[in-house]
């Protein structure tokens, strides 16, 4: 069956009919040449134009029926000269069927339409004309095959043609829907880092909240500087967690992957971080041997991240009096190091959380290595080696 493309406007089948006509009538025209032993000529010739009106007329069904007009086609090409009408060229007037046959994708069809009628023709020949076989397979009968082998490839090429551009117009329609796909993966990807920020740092912000707000307290009215100093702790860290609330909350809401992302952290304030600690009342020792190259945004980000997450846990659990923040570059990898001395994590928790789960991935999906757990002696130790991949 031929596609909507190929049933486009009827206007080109129909010149196509009038002009098949238009040709074998003047053929026809020329090679009737009126002599005195032929009074019947006159009827032959109009019988000739009548093949010629149907040969055209059949051509208006070759889209819907293609396989038919080339039948018809050949079987009025042997009736007409089963009749001894003026001489059309045996391969004439199925050219156009062979044609429309081709390009409705019928090409076996067409090759064995046109060898059924070179062969029946030859037969013919070879019957009734005394000449040698040679001189009946000279310019006639490579003037026949060229005409039915130009038909079939014209058919073959059009329809190849066609085909390549409706691949072509396809390709072109999924590559554009897997752009929209990706760029929409991509948004989703960062709205779920952005979520993960979101999580890490308000789980964080609420723990030193918490914490304070507990010296304070247990400070009001026994000792009012500490509760000033606790309630200002809470103030600075709320009002800072409002702000980048609202600063991702904005970015996932917007619909434009081209909306600025949130700040990058960056290990430059892992200082103020830890500092946190000793607002606590906890002992903290930073030790940082990083190199002056730079890191890459997505290794700082997470070595940030793994240090926040460490801090939390232990003023969230640790009850420690002392924690160990190292954090060491050698041989293409980040080190980042840990340790407090509170209790450890229980041998059987009632809950894993997300914490330690979201620091391993963030590593991991780094190419790098991460280890937490209880270490000899008591305490706590979370261990991360991250690639550095440095740029220039």
């Amino acid at each position: 069956m031929s596609s909507a493309a190929d049933r486009g406007s009827p206007w080109p089948t129909v010149v196509m009919a009038v002009a098949v006509t238009l040709v074998l009538a003047t053929i026809i025209t020329v090679g009737s040449q009126p002599t005195a032993s032929a009074p019947d000529q006159p009827t032959r010739q109009l019988v000739a134009y009548g093949f010629a009106v149907g040969f055209g007329s059949v051509l208006l069904l070759r889209r819907t029926m293609p396989v038919a007009v080339l039948v018809l086609s050949v079987l009025a090409t042997f009736a007409y000269y089963t009749l001894d009408l003026p001489t059309l060229g045996v391969a004439v007037p199925v050219v156009a069927a062979l044609f429309s046959a081709t390009e409705a994708g019928r090409l076996g069809w067409a090759m064995a339409a046109g060898a059924v009628v070179f062969l029946v023709a030859l037969a013919f020949r070879l019957r009734d004309d005394p000449q040698p076989v040679g001189s009946l397979l000279g310019h006639d009968a490579i003037t026949n095959i060229a005409l039915i082998a130009a038909a079939i490839a014209l058919g073959y090429g059009i329809r190849a043609s066609r085909h390549q551009r409706v691949q072509q117009a396809r390709i072109a329609t999924l590559t554009e829907e897997r752009s929209a796909l990706d760029a929409q993966a991509r948004i989703e990807q960062e709205r779920t880092r952005l979520s993960r920020e979101l999580h890490d740092t308000l789980g964080h912000s609420l723990s030193v909240v918490s914490l304070h707000a507990g010296v304070a307290a247990e400070a009001v009215g026994q000792d009012d500087e500490a509760t000033a100093t606790a309630i200002a702790h809470v103030r600075q860290e709320s009002t800072a967690s409002l702000h980048e609330l609202r600063s991702l909350v904005r970015i996932l809401r917007t619909q434009d992957d081209h909306e600025p992302t949130a700040a990058i952290r960056t290990v430059a304030q892992i200082p103020s971080l830890v500092e946190q600690l000793r607002s606590a009342g906890i002992t903290v020792d930073l030790t940082s041997e990083l190199s002056d190259s730079r890191l890459s945004s997505a290794v700082e980000a997470a070595a940030y991240r793994v240090v926040q997450e460490s801090v939390t846990n232990v003023l969230r659990h640790a009850d420690a009096r002392s924690v160990t923040v190292t954090l060491t570059e050698s041989d293409g990898l980040l080190q980042v190091t840990i340790v407090d001395d509170g209790r450890g994590r229980p041998s059987h928790p009632r809950t894993n959380g997300y914490g330690i789960t979201g620091m391993a991935e963030r590593v991991r999906l780094l190419g790098g290595t991460f280890h937490a757990g209880n270490r000899n002696g008591g305490g706590f130790v979370v261990q991360a080696q991250i690639p550095t991949r440095t740029t220039p």
